[in-house]
């Protein structure tokens, strides 16, 4: 069993610097052009069904029933989720808001010890289900419609935890003065928006986008930017959790998991982890078929429900990366400008190590990656 904290990776942390194309190792390491940020310290929709338009378009008005843009078509990847494969792959549920700490390790029974980093969330929706390909290529349409016409693009201030802090969001805790507010979109991750088929199949080997659907579907997109991830929550009528509120979701609030699921171990037969390039079972090498369809690792369901807080993709958090927490925090992120963004949850390249909670790396957020997808919060 893993003992989380504190982890140091070592070799497996190489420099930062190319775009993303990741060639399959037969063995497991992170990838070049992102770095493990140390865990924590010890001490082919119709346009006109999407809404492809630059217009703000409101989140009432995101279509019809209760289905989110990305699933109300129905069919590969967009109603075939869970065991049965009949739910939606948008499926969304509530996290009960609390207090945890943000940096921990555990016992080898699982027990937490070394608690600190305190952070208050509150209560959110967040998906059950990584977002597949199926659902992304729905964005994609809205994006670049083939038409031709107009694409859609977030608007301006879109994108903020609308429920907190009387409309205004998350707090900065990146701002000396501790007053500031999410400002949702800006213009300026316009530039980081290029979902076209080459840009999204940025590893011939590892990328689950193909250019027409192909039996892929239900699998978790990947190599997408981050503000292509943000953009699609927009889209979608939700947003992009913060490092704290995935965190938590991940930890199971102040039951302080060692896994999402608990302290079992992970083991290799995938049912409560998709890493280490081990799927299916005993697979040994990354041959570009690793990647499992979302929530086939069935019993790794998080306190809440949520499946693959630990494996198959790396997550996107809304966050800016810092090497430290501020502390306390109470529906906070780190949203003034740097230079990396947050990601965490572990991948199916990558071993127990990044499927523990507390663990963190962090990337630049223009490049694309075959081991980073992403999930969308919504408001509850």
């Amino acid at each position: 069993m893993a003992a989380a904290f504190g982890i140091s990776l070592g070799c497996l942390a190489p420099s930062r610097g190319d775009s993303g194309g990741l060639e399959a190792p037969d063995t497991i390491s992170l990838p070049s052009g992102a770095r493990d940020a140390g865990s924590v310290r010890e001490d082919s929709a119709s346009a006109a069904a999407i809404a492809p338009t630059n217009a703000p378009v409101a989140d009432a008005d995101r279509g019809t029933g209760s289905q989110p843009p990305s699933c109300q078509a129905g069919g590969a990847g967009l109603s075939d989720c869970g065991s049965s494969g009949n739910e939606s792959c948008c499926a969304s549920l509530e996290v009960t808001g609390g207090t945890y700490y943000r940096t921990y390790r555990s016992y080898p029974d699982g027990r937490p010890t070394g608690e600190v980093d305190p952070a208050t969330v509150s209560g959110f929706q967040l998906d059950k289900y990584l977002v597949t390909v199926g659902r992304f290529r729905r964005f994609v349409s809205a994006v670049i419609p083939p038409d031709g016409g107009a694409g859609w693009l977030p608007a301006p201030g879109s994108g903020k935890h609308v429920h907190l802090n009387d409309g205004q969001g998350l707090v900065d805790v990146g701002d000396d003065a501790g007053v500031a507010h999410e400002t949702g979109w800006v213009a300026s991750d316009e530039a980081a928006i290029d979902p076209t088929d080459l840009n999204l199949v940025c590893d011939p080997k590892l990328a689950t986008w193909t250019p027409a659907p192909a039996g892929r579907e239900e699998l978790p997109v990947n190599c997408v930017t981050w503000a292509e991830a943000y953009a699609f929550c927009i889209w979608d009528g939700g947003f992009v959790p913060s490092e704290a509120e995935w965190e938590y979701a991940a930890a199971g609030g102040s039951q302080q998991r060692e896994y999402p699921w608990g302290a079992t171990d992970p083991g290799d037969g995938n049912q409560y982890a998709i890493y280490n390039c081990d799927y299916p079972p005993a697979s040994g090498t990354c041959d570009g078929a690793n990647v499992a369809p979302v929530g086939v690792a069935a019993l790794g369901a998080g306190r809440w429900g949520q499946l693959d807080l630990g494996g198959d993709m790396f997550e996107w958090n809304l966050d800016w990366y810092a090497p430290s927490y501020v502390a306390p925090c109470t529906d906070c992120a780190l949203l003034t400008a740097g230079i990396y963004r947050a990601y965490r949850g572990g991948s199916f390249i990558y071993d127990t190590s990044g499927l523990l909670p507390a663990t963190r790396f962090d990337t630049i957020p223009t490049n694309r990656y075959s081991y980073i997808g992403f999930r969308c919060a919504r408001t509850p």
